[in-house]
């Protein structure tokens, strides 16, 4: 089959990739489309301390094959990201996603959507409905993502709330936290992405980051802070506008460590530091389906997965939104 492998040598496209097989209550799922995110060209700078295999973890497809599950065939899916062992204590208390043992699709130790064909568990797949097109289906896995913020924090129409970056995931993010009313301000440095969120919610606030501005929003500290730049200084940028007693919700992953960070503010000011990562599929499909989020305009190129380097390399440019892979 096709494939878009992360090597010793970097991204390399093979035509001759072996086709997985589905382990007993697995599916075979032919790969649709598959979304690049930033988690991508993040494990291609060595993020996960050297992944090595199939790329590629948000994708819409159907099911080929379910060895006694018939009823999966032809379902058209999406589908979660990680496999826990099933036995150790955090998946017995439900934390199957946080297994020591466990793998994540495209990312530890189980190929990923960059394919024609990958593998996943039943109980990881989600049937799309007619009513989602496959280009805002490839949204679910990172629109999952921002819901899981208001899975983990209390998010009032009375919170301040500043969402600090405007990359992809930052404004799926944006979309979920002003569907609760708050009073919500998003910081970013690209005028035509805040323009876009603007154009579908104009009551929120977009503002460029600028020292001077950064400084004003400092002196008015939020309630929640939600970092989602995917650098390194966001965590420093997050920290000093949030209040004392506030709330820090990190949403970045990225390779190499935060360095000089003074932890004694977050101890004085005595700030919650949340740390947030994959969420609900299941409202995340209904909000789709409802046209509650807008997905489609932050689409920004789509390649033949044979085109698949070049298609990381259009994704890690300043100011793109979403790459799709076409298999």
């Amino acid at each position: 089959m096709r494939a878009l492998l992360l090597t010793d040598h970097g991204p390399q496209f093979y035509d001759d990739y072996p086709n997985p097989g589905p382990a007993p209550n697995e599916a075979l799922i032919r790969v649709r489309l598959a979304g690049i995110c930033s988690t991508d060209l993040q494990l291609v700078a060595g993020y996960k301390g050297g992944y090595r295999g199939v790329l590629g973890h948000e994708f819409v497809g159907e099911v080929v094959a379910a060895p006694g599950n018939e009823q999966w065939l032809g379902r058209r899916v999406v589908g979660e990201l990680n496999i826990g062992c099933g036995v150790c204590t955090l998946c017995r208390q439900g934390l199957g996603k946080h297994c020591r043992q466990r793998q994540s699709l495209g990312i530890i130790r189980r190929d990923g959507a960059f394919a024609d064909y990958l593998t996943l568990p039943l109980t990881n797949l989600h049937v799309v409905p007619d009513e989602v097109t496959d280009e805002e289906a490839v949204f679910v896995e990172p629109l999952a993502a921002a819901l899981q913020i208001c899975e983990q924090v209390a998010v009032a129409a009375t919170s301040r709330v500043y969402v600090l970056g405007d990359g992809r995931l930052g404004l799926l993010v944006a979309q979920v936290l002003a569907l609760t009313g708050c009073d919500l301000t998003l910081i970013g440095r690209n005028p035509a992405k805040l323009a876009l969120l603007q154009a579908w919610h104009r009551t929120l606030t977009m503002v460029l980051s600028t020292p001077a501005l950064m400084a004003e929003l400092g002196a008015r500290p939020a309630d929640l802070v939600v970092e989602v730049t995917g650098s390194p200084q966001g965590f420093d940028q997050a920290s000093q506008l949030v209040r004392p007693g506030g709330v820090l919700v990190l949403k970045s992953t990225f390779a190499g460590p935060v360095a000089d960070f003074d932890l004694s503010r977050l101890v004085v000011d005595e700030i919650t530091v949340v740390g947030s990562r994959c969420g609900p599929f299941a409202p995340a499909i209904r909000l789709l389906r409802q046209g509650l989020v807008h997905v489609q305009p932050m689409i920004h190129a789509r390649y033949p997965v044979e085109q698949g380097v070049a298609a990381l390399e259009h994704a890690g440019r300043k100011g793109v939104l979403k790459v799709l892979i076409q298999l």
